[in-house]
């Protein structure tokens, strides 16, 4: 399902105008961005959490060039569904 699949079922549902709704699925969306860049969660509850994840510094290697570099610690971010969001989709 992609975003504009997303519009189209709102505004099937509720009746409200494409532009509008889009406008709030984007502002939502921008929302939680920048919260997480922020280093701030968001909760949901009955669906989830998106949360920010450290990842710790690692050595990988180069295969091509046969060397070894490091990747130094970074955040990166996650969902995390809630437990009834859980249940609904393994039904």
């Amino acid at each position: 399902m992609t975003k504009a699949d997303i519009v189209n079922e709102i505004t099937k549902k509720t009746g409200i105008d494409k532009v509008t709704v889009l406008t709030t699925v984007e502002a939502f969306m921008d929302a939680v961005k920048d919260s997480l860049s922020k280093d701030e969660n968001v909760y949901l509850r009955g669906f989830g959490s998106f949360v920010v994840k450290k990842r710790a510094q690692k050595t990988a290697r180069n295969i091509s060039k046969n060397t070894t570099i490091i990747i130094p610690e970074h955040n990166i971010p996650a969902f995390k569904p809630a437990k009834t969001f859980t249940i609904s989709v393994k039904k």
